[in-house]
C-alpha cells in the first residue's frame, strides 16, 4: 500500500504556480494562495507566482519560460480548465507537453467525485511532462487546489512516497534530449 518511507531523506521541488483569471488580482487569489501555502507547508520552494488573463498565447508562453527555467522543476496552474469559450488553460497546457499524464486527469475525477458529485464531469484538470518539468492544470476553485494538493500531489512530489512518485523520476524525464 501507499506510505512514506521514513528511510528516504525528504527533497524539496522547486515550484511556480500561475492563476489564470481575467478578474484576480494578487491579493483576491484564493486558489493560488491555497497551492502556496500547501507547497510551503509540506518543504517545498515557491520559485515565482504569477496571473495570467485566459489567453491561451499568454498561458504557453509562461509556461514554456517555466520549462526552459533550470530552477523549476514543477509549475501547477489554477483556474480556466473548465468547460466555456474563455477556458483556455488546458489547450495552452497541451501545447506545451511532451508527453500528458493521462491518469492525473482521472485520479482527479475520482478524487472530486467524492467531494462534488457527478459536477466533477465539468472538470479537465490535465497533468504532463515538458523539457523534464512536470505542469498540472487544476480548477479555480480553492475547494479543488486542495483536493488536487491534499490527495495527489502531496505525495506525488514527495520523494519518500512508495511504491512510486514523480521525484524519484525526474532525473529521467528529459533523458530523450540527451545525447548517446
Amino acid at each position: 500500500m501507499a506510505q512514506i518511507d521514513d528511510g528516504k531523506a525528504f527533497i524539496p521541488v522547486r515550484i511556480a504556480v500561475l492563476t489564470v483569471s481575467d478578474s484576480r488580482s494578487l491579493s483576491e487569489d484564493r486558489s493560488g494562495q491555497v497551492l502556496v501555502d500547501r507547497l510551503e507547508t509540506a518543504g517545498h520552494v515557491l520559485v515565482e507566482r504569477k496571473i495570467l488573463p485566459d489567453e491561451r498565447d499568454q498561458i504557453a508562453d509562461q509556461l514554456r519560460a517555466w520549462v526552459a527555467d533550470p530552477d523549476v522543476d514543477v509549475v501547477i496552474s489554477t483556474g480556466g480548465t473548465g468547460l466555456t469559450g474563455r477556458d483556455v488553460t488546458v489547450e495552452a497546457h497541451r501545447d506545451v507537453y511532451e508527453k500528458e499524464i493521462d491518469a492525473f486527469g482521472t485520479v482527479f475525477t475520482i478524487v472530486s467525485m467524492q467531494k462534488i458529485g457527478t459536477s466533477a464531469i465539468q472538470s479537465r484538470a490535465t497533468g504532463g511532462v515538458a523539457g523534464g518539468t512536470y505542469l498540472f492544470a487544476l480548477p479555480g476553485s480553492p475547494g479543488a487546489c486542495k483536493d488536487a494538493w491534499d490527495e495527489i500531489l502531496v505525495k506525488q512530489l514527495d520523494y519518500r512516497h512508495r511504491p512510486c512518485n514523480f521525484v524519484e523520476i525526474m532525473p529521467r524525464l528529459d533523458e530523450h534530449l540527451r545525447r548517446k
